[in-house]
């Protein structure tokens, strides 16, 4: 009893933990588990080639880490999949044992009907009760009553039909689930044995590593002098071109501001010449507002006028012509001024859009003169509006040394001051521009070459090339081609890669999209 209810138990945590639909959720575990296959298969290729150059390498030992995690990922997956399993049997099991109930029930009922029937005995019995009715309505609801009788039984063994078919269907299912479940633990089995076998081999790895410590720390040492020397050489040539830059930018700004002098000269000239064409236009369009403004007064007053007339009239006896007469004098009297006060309205637009037209044509004349003098037509890099966007330094690739103070992966006494990434490749992976900008320099350092690319304040640094696909002062694209990633000292194929925010080594996983 103890160990069912534990079972019921650990079946609600674990559907708790993924869900309300277990089918669903086990298709989903077989999608992921078919996609770390892939990656598996993926990084088996990889380890096939990398084991060409050399096993003793930091990228051959994370490529076997990778696969290592990704097993066990499979193998947990599939773990929580045959759980899956094991419920639906229990549950399918369930559904048998309540249907052989429900079926025994069903059974023994129906043999009650046929005993029933019986002793009915048939046919005869039956046109016997029908026939002993009082009336036709007693007749009539007899042979009612005996096709529902007849109707019940089928229904019953229709019953008792479903439910063993519903067995039948559950006996089925679970017998699928279970050869599903044998299947499963046999691959499990295929699994523990695979990860077994690369635990044992990443061992023998990491204790090739300790045999060979002397001689790989020594190399490592060494390449660690060799970085140091050529970031050196990087922030000379970063120094220097962000010195040529300030150069640059302090005479632009002498020249901007000579440009802009004389500019706003050759603009005032240009305005000049406008408002003096303009000028009788604008003299004439105030004269007529005025004009209009003193005609409107005047008609305004002689209505006031008009008005007060009327007023004073219509307060006497006068005869009823004059006071006619007094009031179409009014009213023809604020006719005019209403005229007036148009004319007035229309003198005033006239001169606002001739003066309007005249501020424009100015303005348009000093934008022409300060274009023409190539004043305020600097552009400026938007490298930084892209941080978290901006391409891959490799169209495939496995990042093996991160940014910063970081522990060798191996031997621990060892720590490594990385300002860049390294990128483990296949071979033949060539390096693309992750930005557009502008080649400052390629050098031959050690027997590889380093590109670095400006992109305004920032710079890109592609190291580690077996050879480059570009020239220094040539304008690139994001995804221009920079060469092909050549061999470190350890035979592995990798690319190191560093981003500079002015003489500053910035983290590149801050800024690309990986």
């Amino acid at each position: 009893m103890i160990k069912k209810l534990s079972f019921f138990i650990s079946i609600i945590l674990f559907g708790s933990a993924f869900g309300q639909n277990p089918q669903k959720d086990k298709e989903v575990l077989q999608k992921q588990n078919a996609d770390l296959k892939k990656q598996i298969s993926s990084l088996n290729s990889t380890l096939n080639q990398t084991k060409q150059e050399s096993k003793l390498s930091i990228a051959y030992l994370n490529a076997v880490n990778q696969k290592l995690n990704l097993r066990e990922k499979v193998y947990n997956n599939t773990q929580k999949e045959k759980r899956f399993i094991e419920d639906d049997i229990y549950k399918r099991q369930l559904e048998i044992n309540k249907n052989n109930r429900e079926l025994e029930v069903l059974r023994k009922n129906y043999a009650e009907i046929l005993v029933k029937a019986y002793k009915t005995k048939g046919v005869q019995n039956k046109v016997t009760f029908i026939l002993s009715s009082k009336n036709m309505g007693e007749a009539l609801t007899r042979i009612e009553y005996l096709k529902r009788y007849s109707d019940y039984q089928d229904k019953k063994a229709a019953e008792i039909s479903n439910k063993a078919n519903e067995i039948k269907k559950n006996i089925t299912l679970k017998k699928r689930s279970a050869l599903e479940k044998d299947n499963l633990l046999l691959n499990q089995k295929k699994d523990l044995a695979t990860i077994e076998a690369e635990r044992i081999q990443k061992q023998q790895l990491l204790d090739e590593f300790k045999k060979n410590e002397v001689r790989l720390t020594g190399e490592l040492r060494q390449k660690q002098t060799q970085s140091k020397e050529l970031e050196r050489q990087i922030r000379n040539i970063i120094a220097e071109e962000i010195r040529i830059a300030k150069a640059k930018e302090e005479a632009e700004k002498k020249a901007e501001a000579e440009r802009k002098r004389l500019a706003e000269i050759a603009a005032k000239k240009e305005k000049d010449r406008i408002e003096a064409e303009n000028r009788a236009k604008i003299a004439a369009a105030e004269a007529e507002r005025k004009r209009a403004e003193l005609e409107a007064k005047k008609a305004s007053d002689l209505a006031a006028k008009r008005e007060e007339e009327q007023k004073k009239l219509a307060e006497t006896n006068k005869t009823i012509e004059k006071k006619e007469a007094a009031e179409r004098a009014s009213k023809e009297a604020a006719d005019r001024a209403k005229i007036a006060n148009e004319r007035v309205a229309a003198a005033k637009a006239n001169e606002d859009a001739i003066n309007k037209k005249n501020d424009d044509a100015k303005d348009d004349a000093e934008k022409k003169v300060m274009k023409s003098y190539g004043v305020g037509s600097t552009v400026g890099s938007n490298f930084a509006d892209n941080k978290g966007h901006i391409t891959f330094p490799v169209e495939k690739g496995t990042v093996t040394h991160r940014f910063g103070r970081q522990p060798h992966p191996v031997f621990k006494n060892i720590v490594e001051e990385n300002i860049g990434i390294k990128i483990a490749v296949s071979p033949g992976t060539k390096a693309r521009c992750v930005f557009p900008g502008v080649v400052s320099s390629i050098q031959a350092i050690n027997g590889s070459r380093t590109v670095i690319v400006k992109h305004g304040a920032y710079f890109t640094v592609y190291s580690n090339l077996a050879s480059t696909l570009v020239k220094a002062n040539q304008q690139v694209s994001a995804g221009t081609l920079i060469g092909e990633v050549g061999s470190d000292f350890d035979e592995s194929i990798t690319l190191d890669f560093q981003i500079w925010s002015g003489e500053k080594p910035v983290d590149p996983l801050g800024w690309v999209s990986y």
